[in-house]
């Protein structure tokens, strides 16, 4: 009462609710310093990394359990955890670093993240044994070292992950695996001819078999390495059809683009069942895809060692082609872009005709020289020029670059039937493809060999079946004969009676007149 009637005194009823507002201010401010200098050791974190570790079990689980049914799935589950570790590590450590000078032996307790184990403790507050609940996860990290896949209906091949052997006197691909690893392989091995045409037997025989298989790093007969290499390697046949240009690409050329182009540059080829005058006829495609000389490994008396290795090559079931997005990354348009960087060619798009434009497209005639040839080429070549057209008449030969060259400066090609359409591969795009069908039943052949992939490569196709006057089987056989009335017969009497009469015998003499629409309407497809 006495204090109260001195602040009475002293101070109005204002002035003294300003006064006990101050007054409590000051209080809170105190107790503010107190704590501050005190810093009670309150750590909450122990509590947030069970709630961050326990989030990471959980994606981990789910992503097991969503992929437990596939045999294929390993790498994928292995990338999507290392991810998901990593990320929450990332994030705990940037917790725990700002209490790390003061709280460095319960970090030592806090989630630690290694290779193979995830841990996460709870620490139990006011429980003097410091008891700590933990949560390990286990993560496989090993790969398959070896996955072979023999499914596919034209190719065979093994990618080889890890120590990879290859002994040429032997025609092996060890792969040097620990005694886990061999467990987990079944031990088993591989035969594989690295030809990419494995449906058919004759080709097949011109291709070596090399043997693929695993061999534990403690066996003591296991080949060592005599020259290692930094980069990984593909080993492929030269063998099979090549020395055919159809066959050069469809099965050697293609697939190594497919297998090699993620690579950069950075793989050593190994070529087994080696022809010399492949090599040359394509030593710049193998220069353009590798940045190193090639190895003839058949004849190595040196095992080579490398850190990956694909064995065989990996092909599209189609010929000439490379059109499936959902297996492959590629596509043919990347292949022709390869093509024209790899023999220097200036022209990408076909000529696009213009009423009163004086500048003509080009056509190039390949009149073929043994069979299938045109017999009448000279009055063919006079027909397109008054149509409008500047006519060139070509064979391929080994000389591919010069070749490309001249099939790329062109906007119409036409030709019959045969390996020598495969030059289509370097026209421009938009141009126009017409193949000639000698009869005989060539229809799926012909679509199948040049008119499907055509399309593939952005090409306009036109296709022009002769009549049996335009053949010169009918020199030698009369009209009621099997050879027109059902070619189909003869087929079935196999290949060789096949390719006999309508591949060997048989050349054509176009009639102009019923041929002339045909080029015309090629005028009108590069008018569009």
């Amino acid at each position: 009462m006495m204090y109260d009637s001195i602040l009475a005194r002293s101070f109005s009823r204002h002035e003294q609710k300003k006064l006990g507002y101050g007054a409590f201010l000051c209080c809170l401010l105190i107790a503010l310093c107190f704590c501050t200098v005190l810093k009670p050791s309150l750590n909450p974190l122990p509590a947030l990394n069970l709630q961050r570790s326990l989030g990471v079990r959980n994606k981990i689980l789910a992503l097991m359990e969503s992929n437990k049914e596939s045999t294929s799935s390993e790498h994928v589950i292995k990338t999507k955890v290392d991810r998901i570790i990593k990320t929450e590590e990332f994030k705990n450590v940037s917790l725990i670093h700002e209490d790390e000078v003061e709280d460095s032996k319960k970090e030592q307790k806090n989630e630690s993240i290694t290779d193979s184990v995830t841990t996460s403790p709870i620490s139990r507050s006011g429980d003097d044994d410091d008891h700590e609940t933990k949560i390990v996860e286990v993560v496989t990290k090993s790969v398959e070292p070896i996955i072979c896949n023999v499914k596919q209906p034209r190719t065979e091949y093994c990618e080889v992950n890890g120590d990879a052997r290859v002994d040429g006197k032997s025609s092996s691909v060890i792969v040097a695996s620990s005694q886990l690893e061999m467990s987990s392989a079944g031990n088993s091995s591989w035969t594989i001819r690295t030809y990419a045409r494995k449906e058919d037997p004759t080709a097949m025989s011109h291709a070596r078999k090399w043997f693929v298989k695993p061999a534990s790093t403690d066996d003591q007969e296991i080949p060592q390495c005599s020259r290692n290499h930094n980069v990984p390697a593909i080993l492929f046949s030269s063998g099979g059809y090549t020395g055919n240009h159809f066959h050069d690409f469809t099965d050697v050329v293609i697939p190594l683009f497919i297998t090699s182009r993620k690579y950069k540059g950075e793989v050593q080829f190994l070529v087994t069942d080696i022809r010399p005058f492949w090599i040359e006829k394509f030593k710049a495609v193998l220069k353009g895809l590798s940045n190193y000389q090639f190895i003839d490994i058949d004849k190595e008396q040196v095992v080579h060692c490398f850190p990956s290795i694909t064995v065989g090559l990996i092909r599209h079931a189609k010929e000439l082609s490379i059109n499936d997005p959902s297996k492959y990354s590629l596509s043919m348009k990347d292949f022709r872009k390869f093509l024209r960087t790899t023999y220097s060619l200036k022209k990408v798009n076909a000529i696009r005709v213009k009423d009163g434009q004086r500048k003509k497209p080009r056509l190039l005639i390949i009149p073929r020289k043994r069979t299938r040839s045109f017999t009448n080429t000279g009055e063919i070549m006079r027909m397109a020029k008054r149509l409008g057209y500047k006519v060139s008449v070509a064979e391929a030969s080994m000389d591919v670059a010069k070749f490309a060259e001249l099939v790329n400066s062109c906007d119409v090609l036409m030709g019959v039937h045969g390996a020598g359409l495969t030059n289509i591969l370097f026209l421009p795009e938009n141009a126009v493809f017409i193949q000639i069908l000698p009869i005989g039943g060539f229809e799926w052949l012909a679509a199948t060999d040049f008119g499907e992939p055509s399309q593939d490569m952005n090409l306009r196709y036109l296709e022009y079946k002769i009549s049996n006057e335009e053949s010169t089987l009918i020199q030698q056989y009369p009209l009621d004969h099997a050879v027109f009335t059902d070619p189909y017969s003869i087929g079935k009497q196999g290949w060789e009676a096949f390719k006999s009469i309508f591949l060997d015998k048989q050349n054509v003499r176009l009639n102009v007149n019923r041929f002339k629409p045909t080029l015309l309407k090629a005028l009108e497809l590069l008018h569009q």
